[in-house]
């Protein structure tokens, strides 16, 4: 199997990159790695070249960058060009850290959506607190969407956790309003009646204030309502442990509470790591393509190196098309 990775995405590249493929290559039998970027600055962190091969290149889509523009302009972009490695069989599976949006872009124009998927959904994987985490999709891949694609974003998801997370048949949520039939807006409305007479397992609707107590596997949502979940459950466990910190360190008697506590608030902050989960993988192209954090260090890469390696070996691309296909058919 081999992964590309874009090396020049992220605030901590290249060396973050380049230390997890290393790790990845010694840990997760048979992978081999194309790291795209410049070929000086990835030599700097090499220890070792078995399995890794350097495609070179200088030049990058910077986070100011508009999308569109930059993946048609910049053709030999690390970003574009670890894509095109993808499209023309040379690897199994890319990975980015860089522009979401530039990324979401080359996916489609050059490894393309499988056949049947009306539009993708960017879904990562967020914690919960018993440590099992959930996938949320869409996050921001489509600001807009209609009922038929949040069942494919449901279907996609379930099998994503059935098969790479091992969770034996995952609940479904649907994020609202509130968790009683007939709430929300129409397309609430109608993606309720239309998961509710299909074939996954759909457990309603679902509250956002319960999606970290782990209530479903799934949480389905369109991208623009996924955008505001994701960023708010950030944000939240930033604003807490800033909190937390900023209290711990006021005086002398509450630094020595501190330090006792230090292995609990170790456990806690590994849970809502968002680095143990790999990245936002990019559901209904023809190839995995995972998004990383743009903060990713290099514990977050390798998980993201991880779970590109999991997507492939699961054959999760296969099956969703397989599925698709045979819904297509019954409806035909």
């Amino acid at each position: 199997m081999k992964i590309a990775l874009d090396v020049m995405g992220g605030d901590h590249a290249p060396q973050a990159q380049v230390e997890a493929a290393q790790q990845a290559i010694k840990t997760l039998k048979e992978l081999e790695m194309t790291l795209i970027g410049d070929e000086e600055k990835i030599k700097k962190y090499i220890t070792n070249m078995t399995g890794i091969t350097i495609l070179h290149t200088t030049e990058k889509i910077e986070d100011t960058d508009q999308p569109t523009t930059a993946v048609r302009r910049k053709k030999d972009s690390s970003m574009v060009l670890a894509v095109r490695e993808v499209k023309e069989g040379r690897a199994d599976a890319c990975i980015s850290s860089g522009n979401t949006g530039a990324l979401m872009t080359a996916g489609l124009l050059h490894v393309g959506r499988i056949p049947g998927i009306e539009r993708p959904a960017l879904a990562p994987m967020l914690p919960t607190v018993d440590g099992k985490g959930f996938l949320l999709l869409d996050v921001g891949a489509n600001m807009d969407a209609k009922p038929t694609h949040l069942k494919q974003y449901a279907l996609m998801g379930e099998i994503y956790m059935s098969m790479v997370r091992k969770v034996s048949s995952p609940k479904i949520g649907l994020v609202n309003v509130g968790t009683e039939d007939g709430k929300g807006n129409e397309l609430m409305k109608e993606s309720f009646a239309l998961m509710n007479n299909g074939t996954i397992s759909f457990n309603g609707n679902v509250e956002a204030r319960d999606l970290l107590h782990g209530v479903v596997d799934v949480a389905v949502c369109d991208g623009f309502s996924g955008n505001l979940v994701l960023k708010s459950i950030e944000g939240t466990a930033s604003a807490m442990f800033s909190i937390l910190k900023k209290e711990f360190t006021k005086s002398a008697k509450n630094k020595i509470g501190a330090a006792i506590l230090k292995p609990s608030f170790k456990d806690i902050k590994q849970k809502l790591d968002y680095s143990e989960y790999g990245g936002a993988a990019l559901f209904g192209l023809k190839a995995p393509v995972i998004k990383a954090h743009g903060s990713s260090d290099s514990h977050a890469v390798y998980h993201a190196i991880r779970q590109a390696y999991e997507m492939v070996q699961e054959q999760v691309v296969t099956i969703i098309t397989n599925e698709v296909a045979k819904i297509k058919e019954e409806v035909e």
